[in-house]
């Protein structure tokens, strides 16, 4: 785990390398899928994984979905700055290795993130450089259809989530790009060119 999350003194980022991508928006709107699409028509565009102390689900492995660790290992991590940002959903923790991403943008690499907004914010003030993407939702309605046309969820559930998406719309400010999700193919490509301009 340590030598894949971790390792050594951070490499340098030479000047006009593709720059990191920061992905994020409200719950719903569609990140995954957007990502997902992109990265089947071009898997060199490279996605971190995430560390989480979360239990694996069915079919999840180790170092391919998420960095699977207990909550000593991910302490060690945060401690010895060893994670470029993290945050707390649902009682687990998630953080993205900072030296991968790192190392991959020293070999001209472009590097996607997608998170939260949490931590959008945290890579904006230890990344400074990086390029934060916002995806929107066509309207609220829209974003209220996809959050609660599951019904799976109990209404407190689905309450919590729209007041967290509200948060999350507010904040569109703070991103340098914003993409309108009217179009998975349109917006992927959009996010493609993001990715491969430094």
């Amino acid at each position: 785990m340590s030598e894949v999350v971790s390792g050594g003194t951070s490499p340098a980022v030479p000047p006009g390398r593709p720059r990191l991508t920061v992905l994020s928006g409200p719950s719903g709107v569609g990140k995954s899928t957007v990502v997902a699409h992109m990265r089947q028509a071009h898997p060199e565009i490279w996605l971190s994984v995430s560390a989480t102390t979360r239990s694996p689900r069915p079919g999840e492995r180790h170092g391919v979905q998420y960095f699977f660790v207990d909550d000593g290992e991910f302490d060690k991590l945060v401690a010895n700055g060893e994670l470029l940002e993290w945050a707390e959903f649902a009682g687990n923790r998630y953080g993205t290795p900072r030296n991968a991403v790192l190392e991959r943008l020293a070999a001209g690499e472009p590097v996607l993130l997608e998170i939260d907004l949490q931590g959008a914010r945290q890579v904006r003030e230890s990344m400074p450089e990086a390029r934060l993407v916002f995806l929107a939702p066509p309207s609220w309605e829209e974003l209220v259809r996809r959050l609660t046309g599951r019904g799976t969820e109990a209404p407190e559930v689905i309450e919590r989530r729209l007041t967290a998406a509200r948060t999350e719309l507010a904040a569109e400010s703070e991103f340098d790009h914003t993409l309108v999700n009217t179009s998975v193919e349109q917006v992927a490509a959009e996010l493609l060119a993001l990715t491969r301009t430094s």
